[in-house]
Parts: C-alpha cells; sequence; structure tokens
C-alpha cells in the first residue's frame, strides 16, 4: 500500500508540473521539450526534491524514444527511403563527422579533458534532439517539404550512428571489465543479422498477425500487437548489445506500407506522448545543480561553442548540397542543439571511465541549455530567415499576369476554389505566404507567387486592378471587415469572396462589402448528410424534402443572427432531434 501510494503521489506531482509547465511554453510558442526538462528540474533532488529516483524512471521513459522511431519509420516506405539515400549517406554522414569531430576539437584543446574524453563528449554532442526538432517540423507543416526531409534525413542517419559512437566508446574504454565484450567487427554483423531478420520477422510474422487481428475486428488487440511489435523489436536488438530505436525504427518501416499503417500510428501515439514527455522529465531530475552552480559560466560557453559550432558546420555542409543560403541557416540552426542520445552515450562513457559522473552532469546541461535555446533562436530570427530572395531559390512575389481571379490561400480549400475557376477556364494567379505549401505545390506542377495576401500593394501587384474575383480562402478567421473594406475602395471592380471560418465570421463580416462569405464546412456536411441518409434507405424525394428543411431553417437562423449580431438568435430554429425543435449552439 505504501509502494502504491508512493507512485500515485510522484505519478501526480509529475504530471501536475509537466502540465503547467507545458502550457506555459506552449502559450509563449517555446515547444514541450523544455517545459519538460524545467519541470524535473523543479520537482527532482536539487530543488523541490518532491519526486526522486530518476535513474529508474528514464529506463522506462527510453521507451519512449524507441516509439517515436517507430512511429517515424511508419511514415518511411523502403522507397522513400532509397530516394532519400543521397541525403541520408551524404548529408547525414558528413553532418556527424563535421560537427562531432568539431565539437571534440574545442573540448580537447580549451577544457584539458584527454583526446579520448573528448571523443567521448564531442562526438555525443554532434547529435541533435530528434524528439525536440521532428515536432518541430510537424507543427509547422514542414515535414514533407525538401527542407524538413533534409532535415529529417539527417537525423535519421544520427539514430543510425547511434551504434557505430557506442563502439567507439567501448573500444576507447578504460575499464576492465569492457575488454571482454565483442569487437567492433562483431556488433557490425550483429546489427546486420538483426536488420535482416526483423525485415523477415516484418513480412512473415508481423504483417499475417496484424491481417488476422483485422479480420476478427478486435480494435483492442490492435494496441497489444503495435506494443508487442515495438517492445519485441527493441529487445532483439538489446539481446545483441545494439540500439533499441533502431529496432523499432525497422519495424516501423516493413509496416509503413502495409494498410495497418494509419491504425498503428493512432494506437501508439498515446504512449509515445507520455512515455517522451517522462524521459524528458527524467532528465531534468537528473541534472546536477550543484555541479552546474559552480561552474555557471563553463556550461554557458560550452553551450554557446556548441550552438556555434554545429550551426557554422551545418550552414556550410547546405551550401555544398546547393541549398539556398537562407535555408542553410535555417538547417543549422535547427539542427544546433544537443540531442537525447547524448545523455546516454554520456553514461556509456561514465561506465567505461573516460569521464566523471561530474563530467556527465555538466554536459548534460550543456545539452539541455543548448536544447532550450533552439526555439527562442528559431523565434528571433523567423523573419530574417523567411525573407523571399531572387536566385536559384523559387519565391518570386506576385505578378500581373492578366489573370481574372486572384486566390490568396492555397491550402485544401483554396486548392478546390482555384481549380474550379480553371476547369471554367478562368486563369486564376494563386498567391500563398506558406513556404511549406508552395515546396509542395511545385511538386504537383501548381505555380504558388510567395506574399502575404491581405496586403493591398501585393495585390495591386498580383494584378487585382483588372481582377474580376478575389477569393480569400485563408484558413482560420483572418479576414476581418477592415480588410474588406480596402480591398473594396482599392479595388472596386472585382468581387470579393472569402472563406469564413464558422457563424461567427459570418456575422462579423456583416455590411461590409463581401459578395459572398462561405463557411468552410458547409456543403462538404450537407453532402456527407445526404449520402447517410441515402444509406439509410431515404429516397430521391424524401432526401431532397430533408435537405430543403435543413436550408431554410439554416438561412432563416443565418438571417436573424445578421440582424442581431447575436450567435444565439434563433436557437429555436435548430433541429435537435426528429420531433422537437431547439437545443445549443451547433
Amino acid at each position: 500500500m505504501e509502494a502504491h501510494g508512493s507512485m500515485l503521489y510522484e505519478g501526480a506531482i509529475l504530471l501536475g508540473f509537466a502540465l503547467g509547465f507545458v502550457l506555459i511554453f506552449r502559450r509563449l510558442g517555446l515547444g514541450a521539450t523544455l517545459g519538460y526538462l524545467l519541470a524535473g528540474a523543479v520537482v527532482g533532488p536539487y530543488m523541490l526534491g518532491l519526486v526522486g529516483d530518476a535513474e529508474e524512471k528514464i529506463g522506462i521513459a527510453e521507451l519512449g524514444i524507441t516509439l517515436l522511431l517507430f512511429i517515424v519509420g511508419l511514415e518511411l516506405n523502403p522507397a522513400r527511403l532509397w530516394r532519400m539515400k543521397r541525403e541520408i549517406f551524404g548529408l547525414g554522414l558528413l553532418q556527424v563527422l563535421s560537427c562531432g569531430l568539431a565539437v571534440s576539437a574545442i573540448i580537447y584543446y580549451f577544457t584539458g579533458f584527454t583526446l579520448a574524453a573528448s571523443l567521448a563528449l564531442g562526438l555525443p554532442l554532434g547529435l541533435s534532439s530528434t524528439a525536440q526538432v521532428l515536432p518541430m517540423l510537424q507543427s509547422a507543416g514542414r515535414m514533407r517539404t525538401p527542407f524538413g526531409e533534409r532535415a529529417f534525413a539527417i537525423l535519421l542517419f544520427q539514430d543510425l550512428s547511434l551504434i557505430p559512437l557506442i563502439t567507439v566508446i567501448a573500444a576507447l574504454s578504460r575499464n576492465p571489465a569492457d575488454a571482454g565484450g565483442p569487437p567492433g567487427w562483431v556488433l557490425a554483423l550483429y546489427t546486420v543479422a538483426a536488420i535482416a531478420g526483423l525485415i523477415a520477422a516484418g513480412r512473415f510474422v508481423i504483417r499475417p498477425l496484424f491481417s488476422l487481428i483485422g479480420a476478427l475486428g478486435e480494435r483492442e488487440m490492435f494496441v497489444v500487437a503495435a506494443l508487442f511489435t515495438v517492445i519485441g523489436a527493441a529487445l532483439v536488438m538489446e539481446m545483441l548489445g545494439l540500439s533499441t530505436a533502431l529496432g523499432a525504427f525497422i519495424a516501423g518501416v516493413m509496416l509503413a506500407d502495409s494498410p495497418y499503417r494509419h491504425e498503428l500510428e493512432a494506437d501508439v501515439e498515446p504512449f509515445r506522448s507520455i512515455l517522451l514527455g517522462l524521459f524528458f522529465l527524467s532528465v531534468g531530475m537528473m541534472l546536477d545543480l550543484s555541479a552546474i552552480a559552480e561552474r555557471p559560466i563553463f556550461v554557458v560557453v560550452m553551450a554557446t561553442a556548441l550552438i556555434a559550432a554545429k550551426t557554422l558546420a551545418i550552414f556550410t555542409i547546405g551550401l555544398l548540397f546547393k541549398m539556398e543560403w537562407r535555408k542553410a541557416l535555417a538547417l543549422g540552426l535547427l539542427l544546433s542543439q544537443g540531442g537525447e542520445f547524448g545523455f546516454v552515450l554520456f553514461a556509456q562513457a561514465q561506465n567505461a571511465m573516460l569521464i566523471s559522473g561530474e563530467a556527465s552532469s555538466l554536459f548534460g546541461a550543456i545539452v539541455t541549455l543548448s536544447m532550450a535555446a533552439t526555439p527562442f533562436l528559431m523565434l528571433i530570427t523567423k523573419r530574417f530567415r523567411r525573407t523571399p530572395v531572387a536566385g536559384t531559390e523559387e519565391r518570386d512575389g506576385p505578378q500581373s499576369d492578366g489573370a481574372s481571379a486572384l486566390v490568396v490561400g492555397y491550402g485544401r480549400f483554396g486548392q478546390n476554389v482555384a481549380q474550379m475557376l480553371m476547369a471554367g477556364g478562368v486563369p486564376v494567379t494563386l498567391i500563398d505566404r506558406n513556404v511549406g505549401m508552395i515546396d509542395r505545390a511545385g511538386e504537383f506542377g501548381a505555380k504558388v507567387y510567395f506574399g502575404d495576401g491581405t496586403r493591398l500593394d501585393l495585390l495591386r501587384q498580383a494584378g487585382a486592378d483588372e481582377a474580376e474575383v478575389i477569393a480569400f480562402c485563408i484558413d482560420g478567421d483572418q479576414v476581418g471587415p477592415d480588410l474588406v473594406k480596402a480591398v473594396h475602395e482599392a479595388f472596386p471592380n472585382a468581387a470579393i469572396f472569402i472563406r469564413g471560418y464558422d457563424r461567427r465570421s459570418v456575422i462579423r463580416l456583416r455590411g461590409t462589402p463581401a459578395d459572398f462569405v462561405m463557411r468552410e464546412v458547409m456543403e462538404s456536411a450537407v453532402v456527407m448528410g445526404r449520402k447517410a441518409l441515402k444509406n439509410l434507405g431515404l429516397g430521391e424525394e424524401e432526401l431532397e424534402r430533408a435537405e430543403v428543411v435543413f436550408r431554410e431553417r439554416d438561412k432563416d437562423r443565418m438571417k436573424e443572427q445578421l440582424k442581431t449580431g447575436d450567435v444565439r438568435s434563433a436557437r429555436h430554429r435548430i433541429l435537435t432531434s426528429p420531433e422537437t425543435q431547439g437545443g445549443a449552439e451547433n
């Protein structure tokens, strides 16, 4: 009972502090990772001392990194991996070698560590944080852009390089217990054999297993089978003394082109999120703040040197790979931090008697500080890095080319609007300020101009004076009454069409010169409702009647809401059951 109570107490403390810190840092745009790290430091033994035994917790939490690599593998089928081979084994190899050796040299020449210790510290510091960078790319919608794929290729090679780095540390070991371990070439053979075995198991065991579960319709068993796949692959690697994360990654790749990929990703994602958060909490708890407090200048200077060295190295490599210099700089800043595998390798180096426990804490703090700096660096340099440039990067501003319609915003809504106009033979100029979206559209042959389509000068440059239609298809609720009035005054001959987010958007734009405001999901919802009713056996006459009833009620509500400016007006016109009326706002 005492142990059970302690577990509940520590769980409540960890989750409570994590929730508070992560909400604050998310609100500030600094990312969840920093929130978890600081929450762990606060509740850990070196500050409030509310929770202990970080070593035990980090052993469990490392499964979060394993699950992360499994989900990453699910996103990559073998064909895509082969297509990215140049970036993975070219860009990734250069990054790991250049950054690792550069940081090792800095440590060796400026700190007094031995060459072996400098390599044991510097090579791990050359790795970046997959757990921090991937969520940043995903939240920015840049994972499948050329920039995102290059960043991912580097991170993937870094994860693969964990095995040779462990081998290097083992070869440098001063611990007599390591002398009887297998040599590096044996570990390499183990790696190849394990990967081949996992590939065979994925094809001949795991896939048939998921087919059987799918046929039985056992939803819960997908969760069990998914976790078994990840943990089983990781266990095989661990038994061979290899990277557990690599095993999970291979398992994910083998299931990437299976019909169960999305189901597996949805099942594993909650566990990954929780365990990854626990990993960073545990790292924060393990930071020896007293050792750091004794040498704060050393930690700050080394963290600065780490960020500067990695940014410069990756920037230079990016230029060698024909990247536009702003993107090369962005890539360098994005990957400038130390990574979570650094903590694993520091522990290996400590066990190998290459570094002391104090050094492990100091360089753990350097990794943490560098990770904390990344969101600030990306935020501070955001405007500078996004400035459109000419040259090899195609980021042309919009130009007047005689188009009859301007479509501002080329997301999922704007794409359909633009294609409808083109299907009617109308020339269209497309404008968007999302660089990732422009890159993806270019892959499909669409020419989208870069720019802020809410600026009058940019609209004029795009040919708004001659356009007959200006369609604002921007996501969210970004088009307000002032903008609509300004556009109408500047371009009186153009009809203004607006994608509204919801009923409140329509109400907010009442009285403006907008010619048409469309709630973004209205028509698709009507179509789905009709299909559902048809599937339930209603005839065409009944379908038409149902649609007319809904549209008339919705139209009456909208008229009353526009008249009063209150979204709660005409609530009695909401259909809440087949017989009764009334209810809450939908």
